[in-house]
């Protein structure tokens, strides 16, 4: 008797426990739980690009602050890799003139080399 009482409140607590009547229909798939940062990060950066701050907003809201940046600094590296394979550029090129840098010079100019030798 106490075996039985046992043995009844374990299925009742222990999901693992309980068995599924043989007839029953398989349960239907649960919605998703929370968001995909990638898809937050992905509809984040549209709106910044189209200037559509509340959608921006609300794409921010579905993850954390650090899983935003995560995604978004994953999005702007496959972005920046892509378009310089596209262009036939380094990558940090390619960064310097989307952002409207100068291109990196190679060693340093002759004027810097002068002063440093002159202090």
């Amino acid at each position: 008797m106490a075996r039985a009482r046992v043995r009844d409140r374990l299925r009742r607590l222990l999901p693992s426990a309980r068995r599924a009547p043989a007839a029953a229909a398989p349960a239907p798939p649960r919605p998703r739980q929370g968001h995909n940062l990638f898809e937050a990060a992905a509809e984040y950066v549209a709106a910044c690009a189209e200037d559509d701050p509340a959608r921006a907003e609300e794409a921010a809201g579905r993850v954390s602050p650090g899983m935003l940046s995560f995604g978004v600094n994953e999005l702007a590296c496959r972005a920046l890799l892509t378009l310089a394979r596209e262009r036939g550029e380094s990558p940090g090129a390619v960064a310097r003139s989307l952002l409207g840098l100068r291109e990196e010079r190679t060693g340093r100019p002759a004027d810097d080399t002068r002063n440093a030798q002159d202090a």
